[in-house]
């Protein structure tokens, strides 16, 4: 048996249809079977409501008198992409404010326009003939401007790796606040009522497609920017009228120690045209799995520390390495129910019809990297092969004479087998002689959690690390934790020193 789309807009129209939200719909299978549930259910709605950094709007302000072609736009003091025409501009939501006052960004002011209220725009100009004026300054509200059409580059992720923090540190990632030494698990995404989810294989979701976006009926343009749907990572590119659009639905958020972000509600609705559909749709959260990323590694690539189900995930804890950490969600499951019922509501209501694809999106297709044409410095390009280390048994006065000897300020200490134990500096020495000599070996006063780097480490990766510690040097170790290197704040300002004279 098949359903035809014409059938199932016919009975939305006639008030008929039998709409159900993604959550019931495993229920229902199970009871009456795929065929049954076939036939029983016309749509099922999806939904989802967290951070989508990658969106923004449109804007068409209109003419002033005299005219101005804006080469330079604000709003709120929030720098907006003017590179269009005389009066477009491109807000995106993470553009922060040029004036650091409190934390706000493009995000805010879409909600603060969606939410009634009104925005400072600013522009500046050269001035052409055609266009003379070189600066205006005027409150807007969103029924002032011509167009306020959001479109988002990447919303709606098919599924997100959840994170979490192998180092000593608290680390403050777009995943939230990580704390150390994996003390807990940040995911996303609303598992089993998220769009693309209930249709993997991209059959009925593409472009032209309508939608819930923010409150208000949108469409899907096509892939979004980083679809790698091959990989379980498909996203849309989305938009709709910013005018027809409901602040419970949009939301600015400020990550601490990150940034600005969005919170948008999306939901698609899914026509239950054959078994295939059925079969999409009845997946549970016990089906989709996904990976606990270590965010402590700084790298494109960061390793998998364990692999878990949303079911997992919204149990409140996973299990890492044998060890019970607790998981919270960084979207609201909350919201998206509540962006899945109300699709359900205009459904049921007439409000909306579907459609089927004007073009499919491609469920293969992966994400590449970004080509690098030039290699980033690695610590082993600029670090110090000649290295003065001392072993930990050693008296303080050798070290001492060692720091003064060989004109250095930091002194790698090694244990028995030559493996790295700890660190010891000038000062450290200076401390210990105050101390009228009760101090005797290198062991009593050197610094045993060493902050080290390796040679393959990316140098500004390396540089972080200085900075982030307040410390001038870092002992650079091979798989073994041997020492083959120092690394000191003198070699890095050598580096970008040359960088920037080129």
């Amino acid at each position: 048996m098949e359903k035809s789309l014409d059938l199932i807009n016919a009975r939305i129209r006639d008030g008929s249809a039998r709409v159900v939200t993604a959550d019931e719909m495993p229920g229902i299978v199970d009871e009456l079977g795929e065929e049954g549930a076939l036939e029983e259910v016309d749509v099922v709605t999806t939904g989802t409501f967290g951070a989508m950094c990658s969106s923004g709007a449109f804007f068409n302000f209109g003419h002033a008198d005299p005219p101005i072609r804006m080469e330079r736009v604000w709003l709120n003091d929030v720098e907006a992409y003017a590179g269009i025409a005389a009066v477009d501009a491109y807000l995106g939501a993470t553009q922060e404010a040029d004036t650091k006052d409190r934390p706000y960004g493009g995000a805010h002011v879409l909600e603060d326009l969606v939410a009634g209220g009104t925005v400072e725009l600013r522009a500046t100009s050269r001035g052409t003939d055609c266009y003379p004026r070189r600066g205006i300054t005027t409150e807007l509200l969103l029924e002032d401007m011509n167009q306020a059409i959001m479109v988002n580059p990447r919303n709606s992720y098919q599924r997100y790796n959840a994170a979490t923090n192998t180092t000593d540190r608290t680390l403050h990632t777009y995943m939230g606040t990580l704390l150390p030494r994996c003390g807990n698990v940040s995911y996303s995404g609303a598992g089993t009522l998220s769009p693309l989810v209930n249709d993997p294989g991209f059959r009925v979701i593409g472009s032209g497609v309508p939608i819930f976006l923010a409150g208000a009926e949108g469409m899907i343009v096509g892939e979004g920017t980083q679809h790698s749907a091959g990989g379980g990572f498909g996203t849309l590119m989305v938009t709709g009228d910013m005018k027809r659009m409901r602040q419970e639905f949009l939301r600015a958020a400020v990550m601490n120690g990150y940034g600005v972000t969005l919170y948008i509600g999306v939901g698609v609705p899914i026509p239950v045209l054959d078994t295939r559909i059925v079969r999409s749709t009845a997946v549970r959260d016990e089906d989709i799995m996904t990976e606990v990323i270590d965010y402590g590694t700084p790298r494109r690539d960061r390793p998998s520390m364990a692999r878990v189900s949303y079911a997992d995930l919204k149990s409140g804890s996973v299990e890492i390495g044998g060890e019970t950490v607790r998981a919270s969600s960084l979207s609201s499951y909350r919201g998206a129910r509540a962006v899945a019922q109300e699709l359900k509501a205009w459904l049921e209501a007439g409000k909306m019809e579907l459609a089927l694809p004007t073009r499919r999106l491609d469920p293969a297709k992966r994400a590449k990297p970004m080509r690098e044409t030039a290699v980033a410095p690695r610590v082993s390009d600029i670090m110090n092969r000649q290295v003065i280390s001392i072993t930990e048994d050693e008296e303080i006065r050798v070290a001492a004479k060692r720091l003064l000897k060989d004109e250095t300020n930091h002194l790698p200490v090694l244990d028995g087998n030559g493996a790295l134990v700890g660190i010891i500096t000038t000062y450290d020495v200076s401390k210990a002689v105050v101390n009228d000599g009760r101090l005797k070996q290198v062991k009593d006063i050197m610094t045993r959690k060493v902050i080290k780097t390796t040679p393959d480490e990316p140098v500004d990766i390396a540089a972080q690390k200085l900075e982030q510690n307040n410390i001038s040097a870092l002992p650079v170790v091979d798989a073994t934790n041997r020492v083959v290197g120092i690394l000191s704040a003198i070699d890095l300002g050598k580096l970008f020193g040359g960088r920037r004279r080129r």
